[in-house]
């Protein structure tokens, strides 16, 4: 029985899932999506919610919260500076997961999860942006 169990363990201790969660969330703010399994991606949606929360409000003392919690600097000031100023208007629900299907090795249930307010890059695969007139590109 499940009774007043809270979340899954993934097969680990809580320091190894920790540990991975904190990954999971870091490579989730800095690529704005990834792909995992499906019970990592139901695991890791209400932290990156409770977040995303936090970022929103843009407070020093929230900032050092996230800070804290996530022990990546540069991924905070990510979620805080590029992520949540896209997700004022939202309430709730800054993240969806889409599933992929399964993955041929063990038949595991593969998904994407991502920002719901990410920017595309471009609008199909494999064609280059254009760049916007009078912006210069460095490479």
């Amino acid at each position: 029985m499940r009774h007043r169990v809270k979340s899954k363990k993934l097969g680990r201790n809580i320091k190894q899932r920790k540990a991975l969660f904190k990954s999971l969330l870091t490579n989730l703010i800095f690529k704005e999506q990834i792909k995992t399994t499906e019970a990592k991606a139901k695991a890791i949606k209400p932290l990156i919610d409770k977040l995303m929360t936090k970022a929103r409000q843009g407070s020093l003392s929230c900032r050092r919260q996230v800070m804290a919690f996530l022990s990546h600097k540069k991924a905070a000031n990510h979620l805080f500076d590029v992520i949540a100023p896209r997700a004022k208007k939202r309430n709730s629900g800054f993240t969806r997961i889409v599933r992929l299907g399964q993955r041929r090795g063990d038949n595991t249930m593969m998904a994407k999860i991502e920002f719901v307010d990410k920017i595309e890059s471009s609008l199909t695969p494999g064609v280059k942006e254009v760049p916007t007139p009078g912006v210069k590109v460095e490479k």
